[in-house]
């Protein structure tokens, strides 16, 4: 067995599909390729696979991406026929450009540098305005205070590894001790709430697999996981960021799309009442790039 290699562990009935991250005598460091998912396990119960097996998780997380995927892409085709319709006929006739489209901009933080090159293709795809930055989970608070007045987002994500830490008997759901990187997840709202106090003026999806929700969600979160403290799919975050950044400052994001479209679920993803990012403006511009604006002024 060596580093990079496909594994499955025999003990969970080979559900999720590792990669061999780290090797040392008796034991592997393994992470999930479909789901924010770090852990170590003895070599011993590893099984070394040719390739990712089409386990009925894994085939049901493809599905499901594929179809938020697809949800995603067919929400932005509506939201085009509403701005049509909105702006009347004397605008939609012209030759030029009808309207001008200012999505809510992303800063992505990630504990993970393969899930967030996979996040930022994402966003790319879907033409969300994004920056990345591949942080270790302890850093993430103060690469936060740093980045923050300079990129000046409408939606931060702060994500990674997490887990219960079930090494450590007995353990408490309810405690942040019980978990791998939930403080520090905790220490980075709280630094973007320092930053930005208003639950609308910057929305924060927090959180990985097993995160604790509730203490997300009191640090100042808008969306965080894992409600039920299950695994969440990779990409879950970068769903939950698209639906802020293109939902109308006039409306609140649906809830039900982030209850029930995300990859993981209801269990996997929560959260409060949260205003959209996205702005429409007139003229038509055929450069967004030349528009300047202030954000303090929007």
């Amino acid at each position: 067995m060596n580093i990079g290699d496909l594994v499955v562990r025999k003990s969970y009935g080979g559900d999720v599909t590792f990669r061999v991250e780290g090797l040392q005598v008796d034991s592997a460091v393994i992470k999930g390729t479909e789901f924010r998912l770090l852990a170590d396990s003895p070599v011993d119960d590893l099984i070394q696979v040719p390739y990712e097996p089409q386990s009925a998780k894994t085939r049901q997380a493809h599905v499901k991406a594929h179809q938020t995927l697809s949800r995603l892409q067919q929400n932005r085709m509506e939201q085009a026929q509403r701005n049509r319709e909105g702006l009347g006929q004397e605008w939609t006739q012209q030759q030029e450009p009808a309207y001008f489209e200012m999505p809510g901009k992303v800063l992505h933080l990630d504990g993970d540098p393969n899930y967030l090159k996979k996040s930022m293709n994402l966003y790319e795809q879907l033409r969300v305005p994004a920056e990345g930055q591949y942080v270790h989970e302890s850093a993430m608070a103060d690469t936060l205070y740093h980045l923050l007045p300079k990129v000046r987002p409408d939606i931060v994500v702060i994500t990674g590894h997490d887990g219960v830490l079930k090494t450590r008997q007995p353990y408490d759901l309810y405690s942040l001790g019980s978990y791998k990187n939930s403080q520090n997840f905790v220490a980075a709202i709280q630094v973007a709430r320092q930053y930005e106090r208003h639950l609308d003026a910057l929305t924060i999806v927090a959180g990985a697999c097993q995160s604790h929700f509730e203490a997300l969600l009191r640090a100042g979160a808008n969306f965080a996981s894992s409600p039920g403290r299950i695994l969440i799919h990779a990409l879950d975050p970068v769903y939950v960021a698209a639906k802020a950044s293109f939902t109308s400052v006039r409306d609140t994001v649906n809830m039900n799309d982030i209850l029930h479209n995300t990859i993981s679920g209801s269990q996997g993803v929560g959260g409060v009442e949260t205003r959209g990012s996205y702005r429409v403006g007139l003229p038509g511009l055929n450069d967004l790039s030349t528009l300047k604006v202030n954000p303090s002024a929007v």
